[in-house]
Formats: C-alpha cells, structure tokens, sequence
C-alpha cells in the first residue's frame, strides 16, 4: 500500500500451509554458518536501508517547516514563499540524486603516500570529478580479518560519521572492494605534533600551551560521544595549513557503552544508556549490585592498547579503564614539548614552570586523583591555561604556522618508497545487488557520504536577518543558494497563468 508521502508500506506476509501435505516431512532446517552469516547481513543491510531511508524523509520534512517558518517570521511574500519551496525542492532532488551516485576507487587519483602502518597505508588523493585534494586511508581486509582488527574498523568509522567537530579531522566518504576498506578524509598538510617536535626539540610554554589547550578541545569532543582514544600520542595530532590542530587515527578507539554492538549502525533495540544517564557507580565493584556491576563493567575497556610512551598504567594492569587515560597521555605529550622527551626516561627533568609541573603532575597519577577523571573543566580551570581563550582558539592566529606551498604539498610528512603491488584479479567496484563474500559480510554498512546540507538552511543568514530592518530577500534567506537557480522558468510560469 502507498502512504501519503509515497513511500511504500510493507504489510505482513500471512503463509498458511496445510500441514496434511507436510507430514511425512520433518521439520527439520539446516544450514551453514556461512549461509546465517550472510541471512543475518542481509537482515541488517535491510533494516539499514529502510531506517536510513525513513529517517532521510523525516529530515526532509524538517527542513522544509524551517523554511516555511523562517519565511514567515520574515514576512515575505507568498509568492517568495512559493518560489523558496520550489528552490528547495530542486535542492533536495540534486541532494538525493548525489546520495545515489555509488562512490568507489576509481573516483580517485592516488598520489603520494604520507603515512604508513601495521594494516594499510595513508595515501594523497585527487577526485577525479571536482579535483578536491584528500587523504585516503586504505586497509586490507584479510589482515582486518587475521588479526581480530574488524571491531575496530567499525568504531573508527562511526567515530568519523558521528561526531562532527572541528577538532578531529574530517570524513568525507567511506566505501569498500573485494579487498579493501576505504576512508576518505581531509588533508591536513601542516604534519604532526612529532614532525614539529623533531624539527624544533622543544616548544616554548606559549606555544605548548596553546596545542595542549587544542588537544583537550578535540579529547572532548570524543569523549562527549562516549568514546575513548587510547593512542593519544603526537603521531595522531595533526596540524592543517593554518596551524590549528586536529585528532586523528581512531583506529585504536571504543564506544564505551556500545551504542552499535556488533554492527555499524545500531538498531535501537541494542543500545545502552550512556554514561551521562546512568547512576554513579565510583564506589568499589564489589560493593555495586549485580546491575550496577554489569553497567561499571560495560563502560570499562580492557585490552592492552596503544603507544608505551604514552600508554597510562590502567591499561597494562588490565582491571579495566575508561576515558581517563586519554588523560594520562595527554599529561606525557606536555611533558615531551616542554622536556624534549616522554617521562620516565630522566631521573632529572628540566622542568621550570611551577603551574607546569603540577598540571603534568596532576595528569601522569593515579586515576582517582587524575585531572579529567570527573570532567573537563577541572583540567580547563587549571591556573597553567588561566588566559587562554578556550571559545574562540579555533577563531584566532595559532601559536604556529606550518610551511606549505599548495594543496598538494607533503613537505611536512615522511617519504615513502613507492611500492606497486600485483594488480587486483577482482572487480573493483561493481553493482551493490552482486553476492557478498563472507569476507565482506563482516563490513556491512561501512559506506558512508558526507551530507553537505547546510547551503539549503541559509548557514550564516540568521545575522543578516536580525541586523537588517528591509524585508530580506529570497538569497538572504537561502545564503549562498545562487539566485540564477531560483529563477521560475518560462515553461513555468505559463503554467502558473
């Protein structure tokens, strides 16, 4: 049956059998773990779809009142009004239309590799239809597979998809072929918190400050989520063209209250509450109920992750921790910029600023009297950060400017040979109805397309609408929407009339 927005309605399937005809038959059903694995992938790629989908409607839906209401607080016009909604239903067509068009590898030029690790490579990229410079990071799935990587695959993707800041880098699109999994990111060409320590062995107070301050921005900003890092080291910090730092590499992160379970992304029925809805639990597991104990034990991690130099000592006693010990490493790369090396590694450091050292002092501790273990703000409220700005250091000149000379520059990043591998006997990109592997159930849902919306809500407009006493015109309500685009055709207005 079609509802009233044209979407279809799938009622329920009613099978009656005469049992007469089945009874020398047992009911009996067998099949193989690999023909359930791909049963319950296509159930989820199903659900998926269908959420997705609804959801896209109920945003569509959204946007439009806003406008409409938007429209009207103005006072504009009818006619306006009408020739707005007409705009923004050719923008919601060329939206749907590009979230159809199937993104795969062979949209991309690869160019230089800047990064290399364990289970793939970080490599510059060029798409081929806009010429817009990426950062591709390329991960092979049968080493995803051996090494019991597949977890963490998925939460760095929906870490990516889910939290939108200015602090961690940017994902762009995220896609899959037979044998790799695919993240496209922005490039950040200003190198690493590392590269910079490399070249300048230590950093001036002002200048550690400001980055210190940057980082605990971006841990934030996980950590509102209910993610935990567990490699903060400099390698990950990455500075853009201006100087200002971002966090990157989640490919070690953990939700703590496995918002997606095994999948990626999460049917409500598996969800868990959050932190910040659940009861205190800072008393001594022994002393919690069994439910209270089930949830302490939920918001814990506990494998041995991350770089030793900045690893907190939780972690290698392996009795659980939480988001607290991205404190710890981020105490140990104040040390380093202030030292020249990780702690531990000199029975006399050369340590001058008295606030300095106790916030270092503060941060490389035990867990109950660490510094970010019951908020941020206590690390913020810290007197070393008494002047900085924290609200507006994303808006100001950065403590340090990196030298880069175009949007393809790699200048600040190691070199890498160039190795060509054996070309792929494989399809590379072909239709989505085609039968999935088992390796590749393993990855369902894993393509993702950044929405790019905010033209059609005007961003930006809202201080041209409240400082001007005209009534504003239709581009001042739909911002940078082109005015050509609004014109209502000849066809169309003969139809009007």
């Amino acid at each position: 049956m079609e509802g009233y927005d044209r979407t279809m309605r799938l009622g329920p399937l009613n099978f009656k059998h005469d049992r007469s005809e089945f009874d020398s038959e047992p009911d009996v059903f067998v099949s193989s773990p690999i023909t359930r694995q791909k049963a319950a992938a296509a159930k989820q790629f199903i659900e998926n779809h269908y959420k997705n989908h609804l959801q896209g409607l109920q945003d569509r839906k959204e946007r439009r009142r806003a406008l409409q209401r938007r429209a009207q607080e103005a006072k504009i016009s009818v006619e306006e009004q009408e020739e707005m909604l007409r705009n923004l239903e050719r923008r919601e067509t060329e939206y749907m239309w590009m979230q159809r068009h199937k993104i795969g590898i062979d949209d991309f030029d690869q160019l230089t590799v800047i990064g290399k690790g364990a289970f793939g490579e970080v490599r510059l990229c060029r798409s081929k239809s806009t010429g817009e410079v990426f950062a591709m990071k390329k991960l092979k799935k049968s080493e995803m597979l051996s090494r019991g990587q597949v977890e963490h695959v998925r939460s760095e993707r929906n870490l990516l998809a889910e939290v939108d800041s200015r602090c961690i880098v940017k994902l762009h699109y995220s896609f899959q072929d037979s044998d790799f999994l695919y993240l496209i990111m922005e490039y950040l060409p200003g190198g690493d918190i590392m590269t910079l320590l490399m070249r300048e062995d230590i950093l001036s107070e002002d200048v550690a400050r400001f980055y210190i301050a940057e980082s605990i921005l971006a841990i934030h900003s996980i950590h509102q989520h209910n993610y935990v890092h567990r490699d903060i080291k400099p390698d990950n910090l990455i500075l853009d063209r201006n100087g200002h730092l971002k966090l990157s590499d989640f490919g070690l992160c953990k939700p703590l209250d496995d918002k997606y379970s095994t999948i990626f992304l999460g049917n409500e029925d598996f969800n868990h509450e959050s932190a910040s809805e659940t009861e205190d639990y800072s008393a001594s597991p022994r002393l919690m109920s069994k439910e209270q104990f089930l949830q302490w034990k939920l918001l814990q991690a506990y494998s041995t992750v991350g770089t030793l130099d900045y690893m907190a000592p939780e972690i290698l006693l392996k009795k659980g921790y939480g988001m607290e010990c991205d404190w710890w490493s981020l105490g140990a790369i104040m040390y380093e910029m202030l030292i020249g090396y990780p702690p531990f590694c000199s029975e006399d450091p050369r340590m001058t600023c008295p606030e300095a050292k106790d916030l270092i002092c503060h941060l490389l501790c035990d867990v109950d009297t660490r510094l970010g273990t019951r908020g941020v703000e206590e690390i913020k409220t810290h007197p070393w950060f008494r002047c900085v700005p924290w609200d507006m250091l994303y808006e100001m000149e950065a403590a340090y400017r990196p030298k880069v000379t175009g949007d393809l520059d790699t200048q600040n990043f190691e070199k890498f040979p160039e190795v060509e591998g054996p070309p792929s006997s494989t399809e590379t990109v072909g239709r989505w109805r085609k039968m999935l592997t088992s390796k590749d159930t393993n990855f369902i849902g894993y393509t993702y397309k950044k929405s790019d919306l905010r033209s059609l809500n005007g961003s930006g407009t809202d201080a041209r609408l409240n400082g001007s006493s005209n009534t504003p015109s239709l581009i001042s309500l739909l911002g940078r929407i082109d005015l050509q685009e609004t014109i209502i055709p000849e066809s169309e207005k003969k139809q009007e009339s």
